[in-house]
């Protein structure tokens, strides 16, 4: 019998890793309990940081980047500035969603010479034909755009499936057939990751972690590595993400007091709204096992030592209920009272990154960092 292929491909080093690097040493107690809720590795050595190549165009200085972490494919990022910009610039970590498009990660967020054609379906679709990144970047930033653990360049090798990816992709494949549907490189490799996404958070929850707690891990070291780049204003630094890079920022905001400023857009919700009617809409990012028991997921931006958050919802998405999302905002409210730490915006539309919301955090950003202010601002309805 063929021995059956690896269900970590291009992951092998990973179960190692964790073994040899067992916890984040988060600044805080705060920050300590949710590290070890989501099992954060820790990490190793600053990584070495190459550079590709750098193209300005359409008043934005883009560098394509890379580092090898101690396990796994290698990242590929891309660093945006403004064009012709000098001295030191605040920082912002431009987050990824998840969107069920595995295949690419933060190149939906940048303005490339070339796009995947994922990544344009995936800005057309989720951020209304905008490149957040480049265009946070115009406003005065320096931002980091990078992929995370199992996306883009951190992807697995699915082209020899694991046995139940196999499966499931098997079946995939027939109806395409049946439909008569010619699936894309990114339709072939989305639909068995979709399918994967188990089997990666089992092996996570085997080794101690989580795929929360590895994406946090990957998020931290690109954080630490925009820190450390020319040009940059370590302390000055923010991030920002949509859907699953929403929950990416509210965590990385909770782990690094780095963090000054968090956007988290269509990502807050109280954990008991989610049941018994949406917890299939959501993936393995946000339903890390035993996370409730450190509190509701609005309690976590508490445990930031000096971010100031916005949170948009948008009132007809169709992941969270709306009483859950009104809930989580008067939680944040009582939570926040008497500071300026929190701020909330109740949008209409559904589970989308809209231009208009978008100009909303980028005021912020650029209010709570001190970038250049906008020439029009754009406020959300109440």
């Amino acid at each position: 019998m063929a021995p059956r292929p690896s269900a970590i491909a291009g992951y092998d080093d990973w179960p190692a890793y964790v073994r040899n690097n067992p916890r984040h040493q988060a600044p805080t107690a705060a920050a300590q309990e949710l590290s070890d809720a989501l099992g954060v590795p820790g990490a190793g050595e600053l990584p070495e940081v190459t550079v590709h190549w750098e193209e300005t165009y359409d008043g934005a200085t883009t560098s394509q980047l890379s580092w090898q972490l101690g396990f796994g494919p290698r990242t590929t990022a891309w660093l945006v500035r403004p064009a012709g910009s000098t001295g030191p610039l605040p920082g912002v970590l431009a987050l990824h969603c998840h969107g069920g498009n595995k295949f690419g990660g933060a190149d939906r967020l940048v303005d490339l010479p070339e796009n995947h054609p994922s990544a344009a379906a995936a800005r057309s679709g989720l951020y209304e034909g905008r490149a957040l990144a480049t265009d946070i970047a115009r406003r005065g930033f320096a931002v980091l755009a990078h992929d995370t653990f199992s996306w883009g360049s951190r992807k697995f090798d699915l082209s020899t499936p694991p046995w139940r990816t196999g499966s499931a992709t098997a079946a995939r494949q027939a109806q395409w057939r049946e439909d008569g549907v010619v699936p894309s490189d990114a339709d072939q490799y989305n639909a068995a990751a979709g399918f994967h996404e188990d089997t990666a958070a089992k092996a996570a929850g085997l080794l101690g972690t989580s795929l929360a707690g590895m994406v946090a891990h990957d998020d931290l070291a690109a954080l630490d590595i925009l820190a450390t780049l020319p040009g940059v204003d370590a302390g000055s630094l923010g991030c920002i993400g949509f859907s699953g890079g929403g929950g990416r920022s509210l965590a990385l905001a909770a782990l690094s007091p780095r963090i000054r400023a968090a956007v988290v857009t269509c990502m807050m919700t109280t954990f008991e709204s989610l049941f018994p009617a949406y917890l299939d809409a959501h993936s393995w990012l946000l339903q890390t096992p035993g996370l409730w028991r450190l509190g509701d997921w609005p309690e976590l931006t508490a445990r930031s030592a000096a971010a100031r958050f916005l949170v948009q919802y948008a009132l007809a998405d169709e992941l969270f209920p709306e009483e859950g999302m009104r809930q989580a905002h008067q939680m944040l409210e009582s939570l926040h009272s008497g500071s300026d730490d929190y701020s909330g915006s109740f949008w209409p539309g559904g589970h989308v990154f809209t231009a208009a919301m978008q100009d909303e955090a980028l005021d912020f950003l650029a209010h709570t960092l001190a970038a250049r202010p906008a020439s029009t601002t754009s406020q959300g309805p109440s």
